[in-house]
């Protein structure tokens, strides 16, 4: 089987057939995780006794994946052996559970491995193992995880909650999950959330004031970008949080002027955005719209990507060039006022 077709996945999760070990790695250490706890409990039948956990000092000796998947639960059925942090140094003891005998499945997790891992590359040429690459969903797919997500709960929500869920609270599988489930509870089972369901829980300090930021930034408010700036940073909120979350909200404006550009009303250009624009958002997004044109939002741009570089290649203090990239903004919507 080795490397697994995204579309067999949940099927794959659902029953591994009599695939010996399972390695799961990617980018998204919520989804690895996730995906993993899923496979163990369809393996096990949701018996937790039934699985083994083994530490990173287990990848010394060679025997031990081999002998635990070879280990009979007490009430029958399948052993699940989970590896949470797999690595190269696990490759001779996968190897050794590839051969031996017993039903039990050895589920492995770990962070993305190269395509010259050792231990990748002993698992995709196996028919007797499955590789399952995890990587951070996005737009529409991270939207329809979501959705799916808050069904497993028990609930349902708006389109423009989801849409705001998936805009603000980023890729990670496992934050997201945590977050729905604080939502579930809110509005309890068989209901529907809204947006302002979303917002009473879901809306984070720092996201809420990385908004009010952005926003007040592209109105030319000095003062009211930097006062929303400090308390994003107070509550949580990175320097490269920062950049990355300006540059989606100047990516934003830049698509919607160019449907103005091509004769729509700001309006209905920003209406036309998906995922939507959150609608306290939406006023100050269209007086921005009919300040900043084209160039000017693509120059925006263009300084925050060199922003980012700069966190990353200079040694500059990141927090000192999130802030001025973000006022170097306010500074140009002011002067466009």
């Amino acid at each position: 089987m080795a490397k697994l077709d995204p579309k067999r996945i949940d099927a794959f999760l659902k029953d591994p057939g009599d695939t010996r070990v399972v390695l799961l790695h990617g980018d998204d250490a919520g989804l690895v995780r996730e995906r993993a706890a899923l496979l163990a409990r369809n393996v096990t039948g949701g018996d937790d006794l039934s699985i083994a956990d083994i530490p990173r000092e287990g990848a010394k000796d060679t025997a031990l994946l081999s002998s635990e998947a070879a280990t009979r639960p007490l009430l029958g059925g399948r052993r699940a052996v989970r590896v949470r942090e797999a690595t190269d140094a696990f490759t001779n003891a996968a190897k050794a559970a590839l051969d031996g005998p017993g039903p039990g499945v050895v589920i492995m997790e770990g962070p993305e491995l190269q395509a010259r891992s050792k231990l990748r590359s002993l698992l995709e040429g196996s028919p007797k193992a499955a590789v399952i690459a995890c990587w951070r969903e996005r737009g529409a797919e991270l939207a329809g995880s979501a959705k799916r997500i808050l069904e497993e709960l028990g609930v349902s929500a708006d389109g423009p909650a989801i849409d705001w869920l998936v805009q603000n609270q980023g890729e990670d599988r496992l934050l997201l999950r945590r977050e729905l489930e604080k939502l579930a509870l809110y509005v309890g089972p068989g209901n529907r959330a809204t947006e302002e369901d979303v917002l009473a829980v879901v809306g984070e300090a720092n996201t809420l004031s990385l908004d009010e930021a952005l926003n007040a930034a592209f109105a030319g408010d000095v003062a009211g970008a930097d006062r929303a700036l400090a308390a994003a940073v107070a509550d949580g909120a990175v320097p490269v949080q920062i950049i990355r979350a300006a540059l989606r909200h100047t990516q934003r404006l830049l698509d919607a002027s160019m449907s103005v550009a091509d004769g729509m009303s700001p309006g209905d250009a920003l209406g036309a955005l998906r995922p939507p624009v959150f609608f306290r958002s939406r006023p100050i997004m269209e007086r921005a719209l009919r300040n900043w044109r084209q160039p000017a939002l693509q120059a925006v741009a263009n300084a925050l990507l060199e922003a980012e570089r700069r966190t990353k290649t200079t040694g500059m203090p990141d927090k000192a060039v999130a802030r001025q990239a973000v006022l170097a903004i306010a500074q140009r919507g002011a002067a466009r006022r």
